[in-house]
């Protein structure tokens, strides 16, 4: 009798002692799992930018920024060089016609809007498509006076015959450009949006990173925001309070 208790015993021990270290082994186990159903499920940054993936649209509208910048250096010199020829040193226009060249002639508009956009909104019904022949006779234009503005700030000095012309050509340039990306914003590129699916949508912004890696080996947006930001220090603008406009007059 003695014998069987302890027998007993010992068994009902050891069916404790083997049920306390199979909740203790599933409890881990459960725990891994979860860890690893949260890796599994945990959202994956697809974008450098801000932690959400950069459509085509996005992209080209903030390259447009770029140029818009560069517009506004084109703006505050021409006002200034007005006051005195030598207010502006060349190699800050240099510099900027450059920009415009590289990032926005010969990438965006030739790499971008007129290899695809272009193309697709032609085929379309929609209203945009009459805009095409002018922004690409715009686009021939300010390559035109991107050639000439380079050509005048060559020199380390600009001739002081060449500054009226200069200053015409920076102000036209201005003039239409803001007008050529304002369409292109609210018309060309929402149309050209709309006429793609979703998954045509994906990969065209696929397609448009893959062109900007290409053509400049690196983040392209990014180094030109510095190169903008690096001649608006220059020329003395980097400081955005300085264009808050001054309050309306007194009514009454």
């Amino acid at each position: 009798m003695d014998r069987t208790r302890r027998q007993l015993l010992a068994g009902m021990s050891i069916a404790g002692a083997g049920a306390l270290f199979a909740g203790c082994r599933g409890a881990g186990s459960s725990a891994r799992n979860e860890e690893s159903q949260k890796e599994e499920t945990a959202p994956v940054n697809t974008d450098q930018q801000g932690g959400a993936a950069v459509t085509a649209t996005e992209d080209l509208m903030r390259e447009h920024g770029i140029l818009r910048r560069a517009l506004l250096v084109y703006q505050e010199s021409a006002r200034k060089l007005r006051d005195s020829w030598s207010a502006v040193a060349p190699d800050i226009l240099e510099k900027t016609a450059q920009l415009f060249r590289s990032f926005g002639e010969d990438y965006h508009e030739k790499k971008l809007e007129e290899a695809y956009i272009f193309p697709a909104i032609k085929k379309t019904t929609e209203p945009a498509a009459a805009y095409v022949d002018v922004l690409m006779v715009q686009h021939a234009r300010g390559r035109e006076i991107t050639d000439y503005v380079l050509s005048v700030t060559a020199a380390e000095k600009i001739a002081a015959g060449s500054m009226a012309a200069l200053i015409g050509a920076l102000e036209s340039f201005v003039r239409m450009y803001e007008h050529h990306v304002a369409i292109e914003d609210t018309i060309v590129f929402p149309a050209w949006k709309a006429a793609l699916s979703d998954q045509q949508l994906d990969d065209m912004s696929d397609k448009f990173e893959e062109i900007e890696h290409a053509q400049f080996g690196e983040d392209g947006f990014e180094a030109a925001v510095k190169r903008i930001a690096s001649i608006e220090e220059s020329l003395g603008i980097a400081n955005l309070e300085l264009f808050t406009a001054p309050p309306p007059p007194a009514h009454g």
